[in-house]
């Protein structure tokens, strides 16, 4: 009881801590043309990010849980869609509540975001201006002595030359760049080996720019003002920070041996992998490493994606488009992580493109903003706890096809649609649940948590008010909410658990019976609990 006490106690007076962000937009092909949103951010733990922007409770607008990695960083995303926006040229700025980035060799403290982009009608392409699409894990790492080459995957939807350059001036508090990485224009980033005095981590701030391939007019819808861009002139520019870390000497650079190396298989860095809009695609990866254990594998990449493990270096990725993702090529990033006596090491950095093709006729966004666009007044919580829908109600799945692009391996399954509209509410003492399922002509694939289908318990356990048996638990109070109407899902669950077991000794059995009594409380049977070191209970449900 007492370890349960010290590690809640050593959560609450962790330092929060920033770890980079990707914010992106574009715009989609049908008229009137719609304004896709990203922000990808990430943070030392899911929960100190919340905190950082909307107190711990950031329940709108959608924000999506990408993947966190043992309690070491947590990336997020926001997306949004506009319909009203000015055609006029922007550049805004982002802060980050009131974190600092993680300690870093080269000094950087504040976090700047800053984001540049023009809306008005492009010549070329009869429409106004995307930015690039691109993404990033929070954290990537080398040992000091090893030589590594980090090819960013990169992709402009107006088919515009990119060019990469580190963050300066205004965009920026303190721009020193990292001295053990040299960046190219073409976006490729290099370490070469060095000696341990460099060793630790590396605040990363890069812009990622698009150029015309050919002179452009840039025409004002309001007033017909017209400016001409050459190729030397950039449209728009994003925002691409990360840390890079040196870590101590490994034994062997060799690929396979310490450092993790991708066997087939699994799909080739810049591979491109297609999915008709209504299905999920999913993606093998292999990896082995003979000298050390390989625990994870880690990703960044667009909303709807899911990874599972079947044994050690076996893993798939599953992604469900949405209606928002239609035509457009996301950027899904990936590392396989290893341990051996207590050092980590990390694979090469490699990214594919996902593209779902078969438009729909209309589109269900995420989200609609109400008011006109206005970048510089953006003063949303960043972040929220809950996670993406998962629908619950009655499906259909369709055969099941495999196709295989630049020798990849993907395999296609249908996505599911619910069959019925029906509301439920169930009451039972201190228990409240509500579930509501679509309507059959909802054709929308429903977002799903982009890790592991995680909802978060907070669980505090401590000594109950009056005796009791050691074999059951004393009290259990659950609070569940729902949203309707629409696919079921859960937003939150909050426990609060009283029992004399030990959770170092009985975490087995005491998950059991928590397992036990959130099944009696209606999630499926097919749950699995897991105790994570920051005090929360994991629990993970199939798709």
């Amino acid at each position: 009881m007492l370890s349960s006490v010290l590690l809640l106690l050593l959560i609450t007076g962790a330092q929060a801590a920033y770890y980079g962000a990707v914010i992106t937009n574009s715009f989609g092909d049908i008229q009137p043309f719609v304004l896709t949103y990203n922000f990808i951010e990430s943070g030392s733990s899911c929960q100190e990010v919340d905190i950082w922007h909307c107190g711990g409770n950031c329940t709108t607008p959608p924000f999506y849980a990408i993947d966190e990695s043992r309690n070491e960083w947590c990336q997020k995303t926001e997306v949004r869609i506009y319909t009203t926006y000015g055609p006029r040229t922007f550049a805004y700025q982002h802060s980050v509540g009131s974190s600092n980035w993680i300690e870093n060799r080269n000094g950087i403290v504040t976090p700047s975001l800053k984001i540049s982009n023009d809306f008005r009608n492009r010549s070329d392409i009869s429409k106004p201006n995307s930015t690039p699409q691109t993404t990033i894990l929070p954290l990537v790492r080398v040992p000091s002595n090893c030589q590594r080459n980090i090819n960013l995957l990169i992709s402009d939807p107006d088919g515009d030359d990119i060019r990469c350059r580190y963050a300066a001036g205004p965009e920026c508090n303190i721009c020193t760049p990292p001295s053990v990485l040299s960046l190219s224009s073409s976006c490729s980033l290099s370490f070469s080996p060095t000696n341990s005095s460099a060793e630790g981590p590396y605040a990363v701030q890069m812009m990622v720019e698009d150029f015309p391939r050919q002179t452009i007019t840039l025409t004002d819808g309001n007033t017909g003002v017209q400016e001409v861009k050459t190729t030397s002139i950039a449209i728009g520019s994003i925002p691409f920070q990360f840390v890079f870390r040196v870590d101590p000497a490994a034994p062997s650079c060799t690929e396979g041996e310490f450092l993790p190396r991708f066997l087939p298989p699994t799909p080739e860095h810049g591979a491109q992998i297609y999915t008709n809009f209504n299905q999920a695609v999913e993606i093998i990866v292999r990896a082995e490493a003979t000298q050390a254990e390989i625990t994870e594998l880690l990703i960044s990449g667009p909303v709807g994606v899911t990874k599972s493990s079947s044994g050690s270096g076996n893993f798939t990725l599953t992604w469900r488009p949405l209606d928002s993702d239609r035509g457009l090529k996301k950027t899904l990033c990936f590392v396989v992580q290893a341990n051996s006596s207590g050092s980590v090491y990390q694979s090469d950095l490699r990214c594919v493109f996902v593209t779902a093709g078969e438009t729909p006729t209309t589109v269900s966004p995420l989200t609609t903003a109400a008011t006109p666009f206005t970048p510089n007044m953006i003063t949303t919580p960043l972040f929220t706890t809950t996670p993406p829908p998962t629908t619950t109600a009655t499906t259909t799945n369709q055969p099941t096809t495999t196709t295989t692009e630049n020798q990849t391996a993907v395999q296609t399954t249908a996505a599911t649609t619910p069959t019925a509209t029906t509301t439920t509410t169930t009451t039972t003492p201190n228990t409240t649940i509500t579930t509501t399922t679509a309507p059959t002509t909802t054709t929308t694939p429903i977002p799903t948590v982009a890790s592991t289908n995680q909802t978060t318990l907070q669980t505090i356990v401590t000594p109950p008010p009056t005796t009791t048996t050691p074999s059951t638990l004393a009290s259990t109070k659950a609070n569940v909410t729902t949203s309707a109407p629409g696919p079921q899902y859960i937003i939150a669950l909050n426990m609060k658990i009283s029992t004399t077991l030990s959770m170092k000794d009985n975490s087995d059995y005491i998950l059991a019976l928590i397992k036990s009594k959130l099944i009696e409380k209606g999630l499926p049977s097919d749950i699995s609990l897991r105790l994570l070191s920051s005090g929360l209970v994991a629990v993970t449900s199939s798709p």
